[in-house]
């Protein structure tokens, strides 16, 4: 892809010449004359300067959209010659919360490999943003997550629901929380645990105009204790406090395997869907779509099936 366009990426993600040149091994000054360059080439302000960095003009903002897509473009078609060369046209890569590797993705991994033995599997595990960011690179072709409220439409990305579920709340045996229902203000009231970190290089994943309907995001929760993209370290933390940890309620009985216990809600809980992020210009193409009915029937073998009239209706 275009040298300019690579730079003008690596400035916008990490919003200044100083981060981007150490990123991309080029000193600040030839950064900051290819920028000039680049504005005078499209004939508008990229970029708002300030002490605090450099921040998307909203012509940056559509040149950065359309040239994240040349760049993914640009990426798979390398990708794909590269596969062909290897003859791995079999190869996966895909993303995944720890909760849905644990209760199906494992065993279908296994599972394909086991049909394709030479096929290379790549499984990224984290949070969801952090998965949007890999998808968006070109480093894994799909994802699994629950359904980003407030997420942004320009971003390109298809979501095909799989199930539903809620987050629930885990805490260590002796628990106060534990032995009756509590509401959501009793549970917030104790330190509370998540297993994502509020990045702001993510923010530009979000629709402003949802934002200021007060459609909250990772970033608009400022009651959190302890974050850490690490389950393990999440759990370490419950058992050793009286924090509270968020997760997805198909997680009770491995947390109770070590030591966490849910709490008994008082309220029904509100209820999201979760499901398949892919990019909207693979949707159609045959591997893309096979890999998505696997994971569909290793999901439905486990967990209810989604049905669109009945979230019309539960909430």
């Amino acid at each position: 892809m275009d040298k300019l366009l690579t730079q003008f990426l690596a400035v916008a993600d990490a919003g200044s010449l100083s981060g981007a040149a150490t990123a991309l091994f080029v000193t600040q000054p030839t950064l900051s004359f290819n920028m000039n360059k680049l504005e005078q080439s499209v004939g508008a302000p990229l970029f708002e300067r300030s002490s605090r960095g450099m921040q998307l003009t909203r012509y940056g903002e559509t040149l950065y959209e359309n040239a994240r897509l040349m760049q993914r473009l640009y990426d798979n078609t390398l990708n794909a010659i590269a596969a062909q060369k290897r003859g791995t046209e079999r190869g996966i890569s895909i993303g995944s919360g720890y909760s849905w590797w644990t209760m199906f993705l494992r065993d279908m991994v296994i599972q394909y490999q086991r049909e394709f033995p030479k096929a290379p599997v790549q499984i990224s595990l984290g949070n969801q943003l952090r998965l949007m960011d890999q998808m968006l690179s070109g480093d894994i072709s799909m994802f699994l997550a629950h359904e980003i409220d407030g997420l942004s439409g320009a971003i390109g990305t298809d979501f095909v629901p799989l199930t539903r579920v809620y987050n629930a709340f885990f805490v260590r045996e002796d628990h106060p929380l534990l032995g009756r229902a509590h509401s959501l203000a009793e549970i917030d009231s104790y330190p509370i645990v998540i297993s994502s970190l509020a990045e702001s290089r993510h923010e530009r994943f979000f629709d402003p105009a949802r934002r200021r309907a007060r459609v909250e995001t990772v970033f608009d929760r400022t009651s959190v204790a302890f974050r850490t993209n690490s389950l393990a370290a999440c759990v370490d933390y419950a058992l050793a406090t009286d924090a509270v940890l968020v997760h997805t309620h198909v997680m009770r009985d491995d947390f109770r395997r070590r030591g966490l216990f849910e709490v008994e809600q008082r309220d029904e809980p509100r209820r999201a869907v979760t499901g398949i992020y892919v990019l909207k210009e693979r949707r159609g193409e045959e591997r893309v779509e096979e890999l998505i009915g696997r994971i569909t029937v290793a999901c439905q073998a486990v967990l209810p099936a989604w049905r669109q009239a009945e979230f019309a209706t539960a909430d």
